[in-house]
């Protein structure tokens, strides 16, 4: 076998393609040979009279089977062996070892996590035409074990090397699931998801949950944060309890605006949103709560409903302006959009991953 393998070695540049090409049935007629050098070892060679371990053991046909090459199961005829005073079979330790369990790779979970469904998984995966892959419920098996260690890591990582100047904090839906999610930026600019948990954004023991646990993990506010949220009483309560008077809370500007123009006709929607985003993006406090004023005493003529829905926490959704902050951080701190956005892509790969029975 060495001999023959050398020589393909030294063949030309066609030999080594085809070689390259045929790679599977390469790594088989490897597997054959180590298992008939473990039969020789028990049984002694084909047809000698030298038998070792006295004549203990002997041939006994074969058996279909399978081994694990690469990702792939594939099938193999599998010697058998004999022990003859037990009268019983004797199994193949490189067989044993060669059919072990695969242990999902990076590649597999990655290719799930990006959209891979287990129905494609055979036709994307597969090396070998003559292979059956993984079955449904060993890459579901696999793929819950990686991620229940990776929610572990996540859940008990420490956060007491990381300097946060704000956190952004909000409700969303995924896979079905209502999850409050917090979001944290460090004073270097890094952006990092930090927590969640299932549970509305009204439930205010929960997300005080989250907010200490966070605290419990290293997370040190003892300098301020400024902690962007939506329109939740839930949310505002939980921060303040949790928090104090150590956090700036900032309403979340897109939050305010879409609630106010959601009272008012389809038609007059487009225009508010207008009007009120050109309000916000005043740099002066006094400006922008004057500009916004004006909308308030329109809507009063309009919509009494969509007036009280803009006055109700108003100075909260101009906290970076009366900080003098707007210019310089309020295009990232004004809304919990980033977090929409980290969301969007997992929103997109849990929804091809849940067959998996990991959500």
């Amino acid at each position: 076998m060495p001999e023959r393998l050398g020589e393909l070695l030294r063949s030309g540049l066609d030999v080594k393609l085809h070689l390259l090409q045929h790679y599977a049935e390469l790594a088989r007629l490897l597997a054959r040979e180590i298992l008939d050098e473990e039969v020789v070892g028990l049984c002694g060679a084909r047809y000698s009279r030298d038998k070792p371990l006295e004549g203990r053991y002997r041939r006994w046909g074969s058996n279909p089977g399978s081994i694990r090459i690469g990702s792939e199961r594939v099938p193999i005829e599998v010697p058998r062996v004999r022990e003859v005073e037990a009268d019983r079979e004797r199994s193949l330790e490189s067989y044993q070892q060669m059919k072990q369990p695969l242990e999902m790779d990076q590649r597999l979970e990655e290719a799930i996590l990006l959209g891979l469904s287990q129905r494609d998984y055979g036709r994307v995966a597969s090396a070998f035409l003559d292979g059956f892959g993984l079955s449904q419920s060993s890459v579901s098996r696999a793929f819950q074990e990686r991620s229940r260690r990776a929610l572990e890591a996540f859940e008990q990582r420490s956060l007491a090397e990381e300097d946060f100047v704000a956190l952004w904090i909000d409700g969303k839906h995924l896979a079905g699931v209502q999850l409050v999610i917090c979001l944290g930026l460090t004073i270097d600019g890094r952006k990092l998801p930090l927590g969640f948990v299932e549970t509305t954004t009204e439930n205010t023991g929960a997300i005080k949950g989250l907010l200490q646990d966070l605290i419990g993990r290293g997370l040190d506010f003892g300098e301020g944060l400024l902690c962007v949220i939506d329109g939740s009483k839930g949310l505002y309560k939980a921060v303040r309890e949790v928090f104090g008077t150590c956090a700036e809370v900032q309403r979340c500007q897109w939050h305010k605006r879409e609630n106010v123009v959601s009272y008012l006709p389809r038609q007059d929607q487009a225009s508010y949103r207008r009007k009120l985003q050109r309000a916000y993006q005043k740099v002066d406090y006094g400006e922008a709560k004057a500009a916004l004023m004006e909308i308030h005493a329109e809507l009063e003529q309009v919509n009494r409903s969509a007036a009280r829905s803009l006055l109700e926490g108003l100075e909260e959704t101009l906290t970076l302006h009366r900080l003098g902050l707007f210019e310089q951080l309020g295009k990232s701190l004004k809304t919990t959009n980033c977090i929409w956005t980290r969301n969007a892509s997992e929103r997109t790969s849990t929804a091809s991953s849940r067959s998996t029975s990991v959500v």
